[in-house]
């Protein structure tokens, strides 16, 4: 490494983010960067250690350490620590087709795995990734590159979120013709409508479609494979199919009142709000808002967490976030050594934007609904809750939540939020491709395997692993793409 002690020479420094009163007054991703001279310092941090956990994507423990894609985060942290950051650049694209996304959504499973953060400050990676990117379009190297030989193969890419455009990408670079189907009126899939501005502003993923359409991809929206074209109509004119359509089926609450006006799934909230940002700038009235509503979101997780947020952001006059699960701790326990990914309590941006709004964290933990209540016009008013206690189940080992009785109480809220997750696949897709599907209605596949029961369908992202990060998506879709080249081919070089 160019410096074997910068990890000593200097302190982590990360990017700002803007002040919670300055943040909400829009949508706009929240961050102020570092100089390049800055970034090239925080390179050097990056210590020559023997083995570099941080592009492992191993599973250690019940949960995976390191980077999936296996990015060479010490390589290119110090190429830009050396000034060479086009070398950077061309060291970061071998691995990831997509640092202009992970390096704003990804929770960075690297920096957990870093041997800096053993005992000490872990190195800025995603800055870092994200200084990469960004120099890289300021300076002209992410230009596009067009492939300069067609094979004369047609492969339809069913779905535009990060799994499927990662296949399309690798797939056209190899000299295929590729096709990607959206059923939403924009690219992006999660990316657009599933991830808030904040996170990832949508002219970033603009940029980058753009560049693949000069490339030679084919995208094609609003239209809905399975119900608009039929599944034989594809399979009769392209030579593979990928169907990367996400887990789409969000889990529900289903309690006595759920039928009360004011309770959405927590993806339609989002999309809602997206859509009329991009459209019109939130001032038709198209989208469901939260101004002046007692919110409560049933979800502790990154989509709750994003609910929180936006509702924020739309003027909320309260915001109550539910979690069934008992709080992490706030330090690493002794069965949750490094390198494994830390299981702690983190305070996200959303609930850091209510603790300043309205004077306490919004998270309750241990908690769930019971029942929701509507008034005489079957509109929402409150909401009964009750307590759990943590039970491990005899037979499994399970851990398991159980009501205490007498725990009940009640809240007011006229807008609540499902944020529960996914529970897999939508039915009518995989009927119409004939496809087989596991108990968790996950697409199922031999083990290490992306090809289906059906000849010349693979699948990839959520819709085969369950719902799991942009970064995982990205890896199914490098993933299936090499498999999909090879049955084309014979052999591959991706």
């Amino acid at each position: 490494m160019g410096k074997p002690t910068g990890f000593m020479d200097y302190k982590r420094e990360d990017a700002k983010a803007f002040s919670v009163k300055q943040r909400i007054k829009n949508y706009n991703e929240f961050h102020e960067h570092l100089s390049k001279k800055e970034q090239e310092q925080q390179g050097s941090r990056c210590m020559d250690c023997g083995v570099p956990f941080c592009q492992s994507g191993m599973q250690i423990g019940p949960a995976f350490s390191g980077c999936p894609l296996n990015n060479l985060i010490p390589e290119w942290n110090d190429l830009i620590f050396k000034g060479c950051w086009e070398q950077a650049y061309n060291r970061l694209k071998i691995t990831n087709n997509f640092p202009e996304f992970t390096s704003r959504v990804c929770p960075a499973l690297c920096e957990k795995a870093c041997t800096c953060g053993a005992n000490g400050d872990a190195v800025t990676v995603r800055a870092n990734e994200y200084g990469i990117i960004e120099n890289a379009y300021n300076e002209g190297y992410a230009a596009p590159k067009i492939p300069k030989v067609r094979t004369g193969k047609k492969i339809a890419v069913i779905g535009s979120g990060p799994s499927g455009l990662a296949a399309a990408d690798l797939l056209n670079q190899r000299g295929h013709s590729v096709t990607v189907f959206e059923r939403s009126d924009r690219v992006g899939g999660l990316l657009m409508y599933g991830i808030p501005n904040m996170k990832l502003e949508k002219k970033v993923i603009d940029r980058k479609i753009n560049i693949m359409k000069e490339e030679g991809i084919e995208f094609k929206t609003g239209v809905n494979v399975g119900k608009d074209v039929k599944a034989a109509e594809l399979i009769k004119e392209y030579d593979r199919i990928i169907l990367a359509c996400g887990a789409s089926n969000p889990r529900d609450i289903k309690v006595p009142g759920r039928a009360a006006k004011g309770i959405y799934f927590a993806v339609d909230f989002l999309k809602s709000t997206t859509k009329a940002l991009l459209d019109n700038g939130l001032k038709d009235g198209s989208y469901i808002s939260a101004k002046g509503k007692n919110v409560m979101v049933i979800g502790g997780g990154d989509t709750g967490n994003d609910c929180v947020g936006t509702s924020i952001r739309h003027g909320a006059k309260s915001v109550l976030q539910l979690e069934m699960m008992p709080k992490l701790p706030d330090q690493r326990a002794e069965d949750n050594p490094w390198p494994q990914w830390p299981r702690i309590c983190k305070t996200d941006y959303g609930q850091e934007e209510a603790i300043e709004i309205f004077g306490s964290d919004p998270r309750v933990y241990q908690t769930t609904v019971k029942e929701f209540v509507a008034d005489k016009n079957g509109n929402l008013k409150s909401a009964v809750l009750v307590k759990l206690r943590p039970e491990k189940d005899v037979k499994t080992g399970r851990l398991m939540m159980k009501e205490i009785e007498g725990s009940e109480y009640c809240a007011d809220v006229d807008l609540v939020l499902i944020a529960a997750g996914f529970l897999g696949a939508e039915s009518y897709v995989t009927k119409a491709f004939g496809v087989n599907v596991n108990a968790r209605t996950n697409v199922d596949t031999a083990e290490g395997s992306h090809k289906t029961n059906v000849d010349n369908i693979f699948v990839a992202g959520d819709m085969r692993r369950g719902q799991s990060l942009v970064v995982w998506a990205i890896r199914e879709g490098r993933d299936v793409a090499k498999e999909v080249d090879e049955s084309l081919m014979g052999y591959t070089n991706l």
